[in-house]
């Protein structure tokens, strides 16, 4: 046996305590998608992540998209997936892909966590009238099925914590009158997170994280407050998928979540590296009441 390696084990463990101390019990919303989600290596190791948070005490809720899934079903039905201003044009025929897709993507979930010795249960925003949505426009053009999340009813997630279970939910939601939508998974996880007030909404993406100058990969900028954001966003100096996110990650903030983290999801075990160690990765947004990530004293 190699002592010093062991060693290190045992540090790992000593450097994780004050933030398994500091966030028993605390709600965490992991929003699950990108090359995370299609690569088999990778999905094991953020389910194995969410595990161990829920058996350290934490409480995770998975939030998922599917985007990918959704639109290879929709090529293999014949027809071409369309999408305006970074949305998908969600007919009826293709939501009702949508649906099938997100459930059975929802249930594999919900299968590897179980493996895995948690209970999990997994939902759509239709299940106890969770997600209510209204019709969302892209640039005033009508795209079909695409929902705003209106309003964010908890009991049912309430009821599955409660009971010890993770939930894992996929983003469709009724309108007033109970037509589905499929919802963008970054705005479920955002309203699900403001309505949990959850100590921490973590985004698995396939970037690094947020740059001040994308070009320049030495700009990866570790944490921000709403106001550095604004500012960056002011500048138009970020790119075009990361502005939506950067914008609910303001919002989250605003609306009473502590910490949002974007993360690399193509980094193995990214979510314990940013929840439990003081170095972390990708790029934190903090509330003004928030400690500071690199104090190492929390």
């Amino acid at each position: 046996m190699d002592i010093n390696e062991e060693l290190k084990k045992a540090q790992i463990l000593v450097e994780a305590l004050p933030y398994i101390q500091k966030f028993n019990r605390k709600i965490i919303i992991v929003k699950y998608g990108g090359s995370a989600m299609v690569d088999e290596e990778l999905k094991r190791k953020v389910i194995q992540d969410v595990v161990l948070l829920k058996s350290v005490g934490l409480q995770p809720i998975i939030v998922h998209g599917g985007g990918k899934e959704i639109s290879k079903w929709v090529e293999k039905s014949g027809m071409e997936p369309r999408f305006l201003n970074g949305l998908r044009v969600t007919d009826e025929p293709t939501m009702e892909i949508a649906e099938m897709v997100l459930n059975k993507v929802n249930k594999s979930l919900v299968s590897l966590i179980e493996q895995l010795g948690v209970k999990a249960c997994g939902i759509s925003g239709k299940d106890g009238g969770m997600l209510k949505v209204e019709k969302k426009l892209s640039g005033g053009e009508d795209i079909g099925y695409v929902g705003e999340v209106t309003d964010v009813d908890t009991t049912l997630i309430d009821s599955l914590l409660k009971d010890d279970f993770v939930p894992v939910i996929c983003p469709i939601g009724y309108d007033d009158e109970y037509h589905a939508y499929n919802i963008n998974a970054d705005d479920a996880a955002c309203a699900i997170a403001r309505a949990m007030h959850a100590e921490k909404l973590a985004f698995l993406t396939d970037i690094e994280g947020v740059y001040k100058d994308y070009n320049d990969k030495s700009s990866l900028i570790s944490e921000l407050s709403t106001e550095e954001a604004r500012e960056l966003l002011a500048g138009g100096t970020i790119g075009g998928g990361m502005l939506p996110k950067l914008n609910n990650c303001i919002d989250a903030i605003e609306n009473g979540v502590n910490r949002v983290h974007i993360l690399d999801g193509r980094i193995p075990h990214c979510l314990l590296l940013e929840i439990f160690t003081n170095k972390g990765v990708g790029t934190a947004m903090l509330s003004k009441d928030a400690e500071r990530f690199f104090n190492t004293n929390i």
